[in-house]
């Protein structure tokens, strides 16, 4: 596989799409509270999706043996990524990552925050903001003549200047026709100078994930659902950015 370069006409869907999952990120943050369902976040950012005549990308993806349920990932505390909603609660001091994507037109966006329930614990709160910031250093490197290794190296150098640990089996992506294209893009382990080169008409979605403890992973008995090993905190932020003569575009903004 190679590296996707998007027309202006399927750029102008991919915006369209980000739009939208911009418009279900903001519903669903303003309905996480004490007492909600994770399966309730998950009927409001599908019926939001749906209403725009767009399709959840996530719903019936991967595996035909074990294909994702739902229209979000929704993981708390520390679940890293690929939490499936359901019947649990968030509790107030939880904090809750959610993972969106919507295809419009066969193209798609993808994009998720993480977000406190109540009253957090300041641990928590410096860990979100570490992660949300991370993601704002991917994206500065994110211009026409840098490379992945810029972005990731941007990254890492600011997450772990703050203390944090990078998840290192789960990545960013290219992204447009498939929700995941070439090249990846990684959060830990490149230096400046390193991997695909960045072209003007390229889409990538850049999701950094930090962990309080150290990086390492493993998948609960539902196959889906991403953890820390020690049972730490997680965060996870993301945007689909496209690659443009002015910079990079974030199309997936609340």
């Amino acid at each position: 596989m190679g590296i996707t370069i998007k027309s202006s006409s399927e750029l102008d869907l991919m915006r369209e799409a980000g739009r939208i999952v911009g418009l279900a990120k903001l519903e669903v943050a303003n309905a996480i509270k004490p007492g909600v369902t994770t399966r309730s976040l998950d009927k409001i950012a599908e019926e939001v999706i749906r209403s725009e005549n767009a399709i959840p990308s996530f719903k019936g993806y991967g595996d035909s043996q074990n294909p994702f349920p739902a229209s979000i990932c929704a993981s708390i505390n520390d679940e890293i990524v690929h939490g499936i909603p359901g019947t649990r609660i968030i509790c107030d001091g939880d904090i809750i990552s959610v993972d969106f994507g919507a295809i419009w037109k066969g193209l798609h966006a993808d994009s998720a925050f993480t977000i406190g329930v109540g009253s957090i614990s300041n641990e928590a709160a410096k860990l979100i903001d570490a992660t949300r910031l991370s993601l704002e250093k991917g994206i500065e490197q994110s211009v026409i003549g840098n490379r992945i290794g810029d972005v990731c190296h941007a990254i890492q150098t600011y997450a772990e200047n703050e203390g944090y640990t990078l998840v290192r089996h789960y990545v960013g992506h290219g992204i447009g026709y498939s929700m995941h294209e070439d090249p990846p893009v990684p959060n830990w382990g490149m230096e400046p100078g390193q991997g695909p080169l960045l072209k003007v008409g390229m889409a990538i979605a850049i999701e950094p994930m930090l962990n309080i403890g150290n990086y390492r992973t493993k998948v609960l008995s539902d196959g889906w659902t991403v953890s820390t090993d020690d049972g730490e905190l997680s965060a996870h932020f993301e945007h689909t950015v496209l690659i443009t003569t002015h910079g990079p575009e974030v199309t997936t903004r609340s």
